[in-house]
């Protein structure tokens, strides 16, 4: 359904200027194009076409508005003309000419003439015929001229321009490409049969706005149009009839690559437990290493680095968990307990920005109990690199921010820090259409035992999520699985694992195999925004898709079943749904253990997922050639299948019991009888016999070449059809496409943008406007199409969440790109580009639809019942819609679709070769849609249909005759092709070309060893049979496909690439001329694989041939030279127009050649060549001697084209001249683009700087000396006047000009000398206010050292790097503000007031800094010593000096086949064969004369004068290691131990000796003098290797220096010059040359007028003036007067010298990455070093500097334990039952926990007082500049020798409860850091937790600055709820000092000599029982029990006399008796 309306003609204008017409119908309006310069009359003439959803109604409205145009004001309204559209309802077609009524309704004189057409669907509407509508003269003057701000997507052409210049013509139309090509052919206005079913229109908007017919006049072909192809033509898509092939033929997914993950462990704090033994413990995947262990402590420093390297596909890589978890006591005989586990995967790793978390804190959960809350927090760095990834080393930030824990947590930006605990409930429904997967041996044997047939699968469920898995119960034997489970996770919300993998398993006792797996991104089914929605999805069928369904026992593509790489056929699909539940974890009935479960749910309904519909799929194969020679002369077939439906070879496994059928709702054939009862009866008896036809009828293939077959289609077209049933969810599937079409669009918009950007075209604005105008439009075009259709059955949640979500997305977006379109002007296209790129991203994530409906396509080439090759296309972008954005984007169109090798076969040059090419015409819609599936097939055609007889016209047809047949000529002009594959083992390739057309193959000629062929030739394809109407196949051509082939005398040509191509069509009506013939040559992207591999530069025209035969084609002009033969070059009108050209070259000389088949190269020569002419170098003569060349320049003329972008590549080419005249190729080089080598005069370079800077890139303009200023300097612009630069140093710089600025905020200045100095220092101190840190003294002069110096400049880099990181956060806050603001319409003024409050708040820290400012600008920080500071640069010195090669350029010589690898950006280190050291220029000849008369020019130099001499040179290279950083570990421990290995030439240093043991961080501080001779030994290596005690010593990584660049570059980066100048100390000037020599050198090579010195210090430099100091002090204090201040301060900035000016290397430390050859590509580490060379034949320079590392100082602290305080009572009396304490206090400084040392037991304390006077005396080992203590001590028994460990300065001191019989209490302890720890309380009262708690606010102190310090600190530990508690109080004395003062005042330990302590005054109270038994008894017995005791006492005297009595009294007895 269609309104079309056309605008003629606007009359009785008044005044004369720009109309512009608005059409507007539905709230979708059209802009017309602007008339420019009209009187009384405008000629629109254009047609504006709405395709419509539903029915137009008679009372709707249509609305035009005339306006006068203004390109800068808003345009003004001349008048409306509304209509109602009842009369065009009825009859269809109405003509009306009307006034325009104006503002205030009254009518205007002005009148509009229109013609309004009107199409409904049914065709009830009158028919009008083609050629009716729209006849417009041809030789119309107003040509079609569009500004791109109205709705086209076509290039824009200014209206802004001049009446004469709009005859540029039409842009050019495109549609969803990528490249920028010839103007589109338009025309053929369809009948209204097509018209409602339009597919994309032409490329014009989903509106069309004009018709086609008006488009094709007068398009003059505009230069501009041409382009270098970013892809090729065949992108162009011109017609809605055929939809664009992909070019890309490589899976990309599934390859393996390498991967290093780092992960540094700092330190962990805050641990939950009591005096534990912690151990980090870091596991990725299965792999898991352990840190070593920390003893009794809550906060261990660890600092250790662990490297994890991986070899897997990317998507593996990236759901790999990485798990970092907490172990305490761990040891040989057992594991530990966990403390807790944080985890992550590394895919959050990989999106975060530089790839890498960096210094912050993981918070640890108890995985066993997540009630528990926090379990503290490691402190860790965690890198991931890919090859090719850099990794910068971000900044440091402050040690006090990152001990912020809560602002720096482990998280990605936007996760919330308090995450939560969530259940992730995962329901697993049931599955059908299961492969069988099991032999059915075996099943047939069971059958004839027990007599049952069985379904050959045994499914589970696995799923897999954080690490964990959870399976569901096995369904014995069903293809057709009912579980009903679900699996439930507990893990943290948000989760930091973003994929849930689902897997159907087959279980096995012996093969238990993955049938398919499905991924759930978390990402896609949730939304983190305000208005968003948690994880939720399904229930929804999810289709699986994996290997082919034979079952074999060992399964080549089991990979693919696993989730890797692109399934091949369809596997299973399962229904399945997720939701989460975020916890309350407080509540008391929550199960605490994060152990996977599973429970039963209960079934769901069928019609939960939606209703169940018949779905009908078509295709046609009108083409199938390109089949592969290798498959064989078989028949061949072809069968599409969809789900299971269409699949005869392996497809249905049919159900075992008939019940199950019912249920299957309709899986398999068989069962389409019974799903009839789902279908209306009528349609039953229409088609009840209709069985599907999913394959075409084998068919023996015919020869095409050497290399394919085709298939013999010609007239008879085979179809296939299919029927199918599936839920209906097309909704999803239309949303996704609207938003897929509008990406589409946005992505060609944004490429032509970049195209016109990188070509350097006008107006990129423009474009760029109109694509956002067309975005926002069509954002709103969707916001109407979704919000329908909402009440369908099988809406899940997630549908409606989603829908929502899209909906504000869209809105947002359209509202932004508005926004945006405002804001883009000339200079902001880039960075809203950058922008606008973001959306695309967004569209893209938006599209990606999460729950699946109707499965796939599968096209399956099929010979001998095998399957061969096959494509997949995705289900949505051919179902059909009425609705034309929503339809898929292949459907009814027809579709070049490339065949495949499935699997693993597909990877590599296997897979790149074709297997088959399929001209594709495929159609799925419901099956009650059906009457429309030919809708889009190329007309011309009848059916042919299997079933003859009744309800015939419902039946399909099996086959298409044509019976149109058109006969064309094609024509390949095939020019030229650059930078192809290097295929053979010379580094080159003898390419050719061989061309596909249809089923006609032609090869060019075979040029030889070449990468940039020119063949120049014609090929002429005579007789080319194509099918269809002529007026089809003008508009739509097929593709071409062009292959290139590497020539080999022996076996294949191999394959080197691909590209498609569309050919311009001319019909025999047509006229042979401007603006569409003859064809203009082209870019197209050559592809390999996935990799871009060349250009190729041609055209192709089709030309029709008539009656008249090809007699009446344009003529070919013969071969014009005879040498060719036969070969047709490429006529005259397509060939690029010449102009002359002179090329010099600079040949410098050559370096690091390697041998050649063994030989060494003697005297080698370099061949240049372009566009067949060229020039020798001279012979080398011995290239060992001197790889220079003897001539410098030479020159030669050639004629190439006019237009820079189709210059031919330059060869560089090096040949080894051999005896006997052989000549043996080295190695080779194309330099693809000439354009930074063409030179432009110096006037202009001076005037237009930012021009030069992008023009030239600092190639340019040698003659005069100019070299490349950098764009951020640019110089001030040149009055005629002197400038005066005053770069007054900061007058407090320095303490030797002994100036120093009273306050900050005064401006005097004030001489004071040194004394003075000091009072104003003690002054200073007075003044600060107690809470204030005392303020640092000025360093002394000779406590400085270069280390000083390094650490401060290492501050300042952190510092700049910092603020501009904010500055650069600011500027996007502010830009986001802006567009938010004026999409909310508020003005930008108010922004400060709103954008900036909220932020102070989070800026706090920041600002406070802010205000600090002074008036002179400079921050006032926290004063930092004045330390004269280097430049530290954070990579290497080439990347920040574009390599050095401001004149002298290095070129790569390669030899050997490339390498197939997915990155050719990754440079191919084996290939390179040596360097070609020179230069080139280039230049329009004549050359204009100013330039030769220039003095001083030198004709044998050309363009290259000023340029040094090339003889050899001695030089002596001073190298300066600081150290090396983040190394990669070399031994099984985890560590290396590093030493410096130096070459150069002959000279080898091996530092062997000075190796670092055990450390991943070394410092070397060393410097190494090498005596060099340039050129022979110029590449410097340095090289860190891992010394080993036995067998050789490994490589960690090597960097490598080009120092002869350095040494000749203009940047003079032999020395780098000081910030200042001093004649002592540690500043001393280190060249050999004063600064005055250096600039009188430089003035005198630039021929700069100067320097001359001034009074008053100042200096006149060609007409800048620069100010300075003029004294210097020496080391006896005398003052001097000096130039070299002055002279400095110019070199300094020498970049603002005009003309020669160039940023000239500062003092400077490079950080370089060190790189192992066995790992390409993945830092092994960094070293930070410089080097400086002197040449030798000056005076010799000066000693090195010192920079050995700083010995750390020796100390002593001495630890005075007084008394205790408030302990709590741990023991119970056994006596009495009391609480009481036996307290002693133990303490050691970190690291040396063995050292640890006890008080004596305070013992029965009753009050928690404890009384000590006990020393403690620690000697330690501290290094001042980093704070660290240095600990030097043997990691093991077993170790070799000592590892030195750094770490910070920590005191603990714990209380502890003494025992005897059992293990002593830990009762409390504090941590105190010596470097700023809280001044102690002056009594027990006032010490408070507090202390410990809010320790940020107070003030602390210093231990190294304070000396001596007294006072109470508070005892903690944690309780059970993890909360602080005290538990004590200790009154301790600190007392610091050096190694000598203590040896001078000697302590004894404890309370020992010397200087022995008080015993202390103990209650009577505190001993041991059992050591002191009778004070026992005294104390404890005696006082309370004392009566009760003498009671006892009486009792047993009493109790023993009766005893005796009773004892003796027998025996006294019978003596009494007997009477003895």
């Amino acid at each position: 359904m269609a309104l079309v309306v056309h605008l003629k003609t606007v009359t009785e204008l008044r005044g004369k200027g720009d109309r512009i017409a608005k059409v507007t119908f539905r709230g979708l309006s059209f802009f017309s194009r602007v008339l420019e310069n009209c009187e009384d009359e405008a000629r629109f003439e254009q047609a504006f076409r709405w395709p419509i959803g539903s029915q137009v109604d008679g009372d709707e409205m249509l609305e035009i508005q005339v306006f006068n145009y203004s390109k800068v004001f808003t345009n003004r309204l001349i008048g409306t003309f509304r209509m109602v559209l009842q009369k065009v309802v009825e009859e269809g077609h109405l003509e009306v000419s009307d006034t325009l009524i104006d503002d205030n309704n009254t009518a205007i004189r002005t009148t509009i003439s229109i013609e309004i057409k009107y199409q409904t669907m049914d065709g009830s509407v009158k028919v009008w015929s083609d050629g009716e509508f729209l006849d417009i003269p041809d030789d119309l003057d107003g040509t079609f001229q569009f500004e791109t701000d109205s709705l086209l997507s076509g290039r824009s052409q200014s209206s802004g321009t001049s009446p004469g210049r709009s005859i540029h013509g039409i842009p050019t139309f495109r549609k969803a490409g990528k490249g920028v090509f010839s103007a589109m052919k338009l025309g053929k206005t369809r009948t209204s049969k097509d018209d409602h079913k339009k597919g994309d229109d032409a490329a014009i908007l989903d509106a069309e706005d004009l018709d086609r017919k008006a488009m094709r006049l007068g398009g003059i072909f505009d230069p501009d149009t041409i382009s270098l192809a970013s892809v090729t033509a065949v992108t162009t898509n011109v017609s809605n009839k055929r939809s664009k092939p992909d070019i890309k033929m490589e899976p990309s997914s599934g390859r393996p690559v390498d991967y290093q993950i780092s992960v540094t462990v700092i330190e962990a704090r805050q641990l939950v437990g009591l005096n534990m033994d912690p151990v980090v413990c870091v596991e990725i995947g299965e792999e898991k290493k352990y840190t070593s262990m920390k003893e009794s402590t809550n906060c261990p420093y660890y600092n250790e680095y662990f490297v994890f390297d991986f070899h897997v596909p990317p998507d593996v890589m990236f759901d790999k968990i990485i798990k970092i978890s907490v172990i305490h006591s761990k040891n040989l005989l057992r594991s530990g307990t966990l403390v807790g586990t944080f985890k992550l995967d590394v895919g959050t790793v990989y999106t975060q920005p530089e790839h890498q978390f960096h210094h912050k804190w993981a918070m640890l959960s108890d995985p066993d109990d997540i009630t528990t809350g926090c379990k503290g927090y490691v402190k860790c760095d965690i890198a991931v690199v890919g090859k090719g990834d850099n990794i910068k080393t971000p900044h440091k930030a402050s040690e006090a921010d990152e001990d912020d824990i809560e602002g720096n947590l482990l998280l990605p930006e936007g996760v919330p820090s308090e995450r939560q605990w969530a259940r992730f409930y995962v329901k697993i429904y049931r599955a059908e259409g299961l492969p069988k997967m099991n032999t059915s041996i075996m099943a047939n044997v069971k059958k004839a035992f027990i007599g049952e047939n069985r379904d050959l699968v045994d499914p589970y469920v696995l799923v897999q999520f954080a690490g964990q898995k959870g399976k569901t119960s096995v369904q014995k034997s069903s293809y057709e699985p009912i579980w009903n489970e679900q699996v439930i996770f507990t893990e943290m919300f948000p989760p930091l694992c973003r994929r849930l993998k689902v897997q159907i398993r087959d279980s096995d006792k012996v093969n238990d195999v993955a049938i398919g797996t499905h991924f759930i991104d978390l990402r896609k089914v949730s939304n983190d925004g305000d208005k968003g929605f948690l994880p939720t999805m399904g229930p929804a069928w999810v289709n699986m898709y994996g290997s082919t369904r034979n079952y074999t026992l060992m399964d080549e593509h089991q990979d693919l079943n696993e989730g890797l790489g692109e399934g091949v056929s369809f596997r299973a699909r399962l229904l399945v749904s997720v939701a989460v539940e975020i916890l309350d974890t407080t509540s008391a009935e929550i199960m605490s253990s994060t152990e996977v479960h599973m429970e039963p749910v209960s079934n769901i309904s069928e019609s939960a997922t939606g209703k169940m519909e018949e779905f009908f799929l078509f295709g046609s194969f009108l083409e199938a050639t390109m089949i592969d020679r290798k498959i064989g002369d078989k028949p061949i077939s072809f069968e599409v299948t969809i789900g299971n439906y269409g699949n005869q070879i392996d497809g249905v496994s049919k159900p075992a019991s008939a019940k199950k059928k019912k249920e299957g709702g309709g899986e398999s054939e068989e069962e389409e009888s019974e799903l009839i009862h789902n279908s209306s009866d009528e349609e039953a008896e229409d088609d009840g016999d209709l069985t599907s036809v999913p394959s075409t009828p084998p068919m023996k293939p015919v020869i095409t070449d050497r290399n394919y077959f085709h298939l013999p289609y010609f007239e008879k077209k085979p179809c296939i059809y299919i029927k199918s049933w599936w839920q209906d969810q097309r909704r999803r599937l239309y949303n996704s496409n609207i938003m897929d079409k509008i990406a589409d669009k946005l992505e060609e918009g944004l490429n032509d943008v970049q195209e016109i950007i990188k070509t350097e075209k006008a107006y990129p604005e423009r474009r760029l406007r109109g694509v956002l105008e067309e975005l926002s439009t069509s954002c709103s075009r969707f916001v109407t199409l979704a919000n329908k259709d909402q009440n369908l059955s099988g809406r899940t949640k997630l549908d409606r969440e989603r829908l929502k979500s899209c909906m504000r997305e869209m809105e947002s977006m359209g509202q932004q790109a508005k926004t945006i379109r405002t804001q883009v002007k000339r200079n902001t296209v880039r960075d809203k580009l950058k922008l606008v790129l973001n959306f695309l991203q967004r569209l893209r994530f938006l599209a990606d639809e999460p729950q699946h409906s109707i499965p796939d396509v599968f096209i399956w080439m099929i010979s001998n019942n095998k399957r061969i090759a096959y494509a997949r296309i995705p289900s949505k972008d051919i179902l059909y819609s009425i609705v034309d954005e929503e339809m898929g984007k292949d459907c009814g169109k027809v579709k070049a679709v490339f065949l495949r090798l499935p699997g693993k076969k597909g990877f590599g040059p296997a897979g790149w070769t074709v297997q088959a090419k399929l001209e594709m015409y495929l159609w799925l819609g419901l099956n009650k849609q059906r009457k429309d599936f030919l809708i889009g097939l190329p007309s011309g055609f009848e059916e042919n249909k299997a079933v003859k007889g009744i309800g015939i016209q419902a039946v399909p047809p099996i086959s298409l005759v044509y019976n149109m047949k058109q006969v064309f000529q094609l024509r390949a002009h095939m020019y030229q092709a650059r930078s192809l594959f290097a295929a053979d083992t010379s580094g080159l390739s003898d390419p050719f070309a061989r061309v596909f057309f249809s089923t006609h193959s032609q090869v060019t000629e075979v040029l030889s060893e070449t990468l940039c062929p020119t063949w120049d030739q014609l090929l002429v394809f005579d007789n080319v049979e194509l099918y269809g109407e002529a007026g089809e196949l003008r508009d739509d051509p097929p593709i071409i496909v062009i292959e290139l082939y590497d020539q080999d005398t022996v076996g294949k040509a191999e394959f080197i690439g691909r590209t498609f191509a569309k050919p311009l069509t001319k019909m025999v009506d047509e006229h042979y001329g401007p603006p569409r013939f003859p064809p203009q040559l082209e870019y197209y992207q050559i592809y390999r694989g996935n990799c871009a591999a060349g250009d190729l530069l041609a055209a192709f025209e089709l030309l029709q041939i008539g009656p008249a035969g090809r007699s009446a084609l344009p003529p070919i002009d013969g071969p014009t030279d005879s040498d060719r033969g036969p070969i047709l070059p490429v006529p005259l009108g397509i060939r690029p127009v010449l102009s002359r050209y002179r090329i010099e070259v600079l040949f410098w000389g050559l370096r690091d050649l390697k041998r050649v088949n063994l030989a060494q190269v003697d005297r080698p020569r370099v061949d240049i060549e372009c566009a067949g002419k060229g020039v020798q170098s001279a012979l080398i003569q011995n290239y060992k001697k001197n790889p220079n060349f003897s001539t410098l320049v030479k020159w030669f003329e050639v004629d190439l084209p006019e237009n820079e972008l189709l210059h031919p590549p330059l060869n560089i080419r090096v040949v080894d001249c051999r005896a006997f005249g052989r000549y043996t190729l080295v190695g080779s080089h194309a330099v693809t683009t000439l354009r930074k080598f063409i030179y432009s005069s110096p006037d202009k370079t001076a005037n237009n700087w930012a021009h030069t800077a992008r023009l030239a890139n600092g190639y340019l303009a040698l003659t005069n000396g100019t070299s490349y200023s950098r764009p951020q300097s640019r110089p001030v612009s040149h009055p005629s006047g002197d400038i005066v630069v005053n770069m007054t140093p900061e007058p407090n710089i320095k303490k030797m000009d002994t100036v120093v600025k009273i306050e900050a905020t005064t401006d005097a200045v004030v001489k004071v000398d040194l004394n003075e100095d000091e009072k104003e220092k003690e002054k200073k101190k007075k003044k600060k206010k107690k809470g204030e840190e005392v303020e640092e003294e000025e360093p002394d002069e000779s406590m400085l050292d270069w280390w000083s110096k390094y650490f401060a400049s290492i501050e300042t880099m952190m510092e700049n790097l910092r603020a501009q990181e904010a500055a650069q956060a600011e500027a996007e806050e502010r830009e986001d503000l802006e567009i938010a603001a004026e999409s909310a319409e508020i003005k930008a003024d108010d922004f400060p007031m709103k954008g900036t409050k909220p932020k102070e708040k989070s800026k706090d820290k920041k600002s406070t800094k802010d205000k600090k400012k002074t008036n002179d600008g400079t921050e006032k920080r926290p004063p930092k010593p004045k330390v004269d500071e280097l430049m530290v640069y954070n990579k290497e010195l080439e990347s920040e000096f574009g390599s050095f090669e401001d004149w002298l350029h290095t070129f790569n010589l390669y030899r050997g086949k490339a390498g197939d690898d997915d990155d050719h950006n990754v440079v191919d280190e084996d290939r390179i064969v040596g360097r070609f050291k020179g230069s080139l220029c280039m230049y329009k000849l004549p050359l204009s004369e100013e330039i030769t008369r220039e003095a001083g020019f030198d004709p044998n130099m050309g363009m290259f004068q000023s340029i040094p001499h090339n003889d050899p040179i001695n030089v002596l290279v001073r190298i300066y290691i600081i150290r090396a950083t983040d190394l990669h570990p070399a031994d099984i421990n985890g560590k290396a131990d590093p030493y410096i290995v130096i070459k150069l030439g002959k000279s080898d240093i091996r530092d062997k000796e000075n190796y670092i043991s055990k450390q991943l961080n070394p410092v070397f501080g060393k410097s190494f003098d090498i005596e060099a001779t340039f050129p022979m030994e110029s590449m410097l290596t340095v090289a860190v290797y891992d010394w080993d005690l036995v067998g050789t010593d490994d490589l960690i990584g090597e960097t490598k220096i080009d120092l002869e660049n350095r040494y000749y570059s203009k940047h003079r980066a032999t020395c780098g010059i000081a910030s200042n100048y001093s004649v002592h100390g540690y500043n001393v000037w280190r060249d050999p040359q004063k600064p005055a020599q250096i600039l009188a050198k430089l003035c005198k090579e630039g021929k700069l007028d100067g320097p001359h010195y001034g009074p008053g210090g100042r200096v006149k430099v060609a007409n800048r003036i620069f100010l300075g100091p003029t004294e210097i002090e020496d080391e006896s204090g005398l003052k001097k007067q000096t130039e070299e201040h002055l002279a400095l301060t110019v070199l300094r900035h020498w970049e603002e010298i005009p003309r020669v000016g160039c940023k000239l290397i500062p003092e400077h430390v490079e950080t370089r990455p060190l790189l192992n050859p066995d790992k390409p590509g993945i830092e092994q580490g960094r070293i930070e070093m410089w080097v400086d060379m002197f040449p030798m034949d000056v005076p010799a320079p000066g000693p090195a500097i010192d920079i050995s590392p700083r010995k750390p100082k020796r100390y002593e602290l001495r630890v005075i334990i007084w008394n205790t305080d408030e302990v709590i009572l741990e023991d119970d009396d056994y006596f009495t039952g009391e609480k009481s304490s036996d307290i002693f206090v133990r303490g050691w400084l970190k690291g040396q926990q063995e050292d640890k040392q006890d008080t004596d037991v305070h013992y029965h304390s009753l009050t928690g007082e404890g009384n000590f006077n006990w020393r403690f005396v620690f000697p330690f080992d501290y290094l001042m500049a980093e704070e660290k203590i240095v600990i030097s001590k043997k990691e093991s028994m077993f170790s070799w020798d000592e590892t030195e460990y750094k770490i910070p300065a920590r005191l603990t001191l714990q209380v502890w409860d003494a025992d005897h019989f059992s293990a002593d209490d830990f009762l409390g302890a504090i941590e105190l850091d010596l470097n700023k720890f809280p001044r102690g309380a002056k009594t027990a009262k006032q010490c408070s937790l507090d202390m410990v708690l809010k320790e940020h606010e107070l003030p602390t102190i210093s231990i190294f600055k304070q000396k001596r310090v007294k006072g109470w600190w508070p005892f903690v530990a944690q309780n059970e709820n993890d909360e602080f508690e005290l538990t004590g109080k200790v009154e301790a004395e600190l007392h610091l000092l050096t190694a000598e003062e203590a040896e001078k005042s000697p302590v004894g330990l404890g309370r020992n000599d010397p200087e022995p302590l008080e015993k202390p005054n103990r209650p009577d109270t505190t001993f041991l029982w059992f050591l002191s038994p009778l004070k026992a008894i005294r104390y404890l017995i005696c006082n309370r029990y004392k009566w009760l005791i003498i009671k006892i006492v009486l009792a047993l005297l009493l109790l023993i006399m009766v005893g005796l009595f009773l004892y003796s009294m027998p025996g006294y007895l019978v003596k009494k008796l007997l009477g003895a």
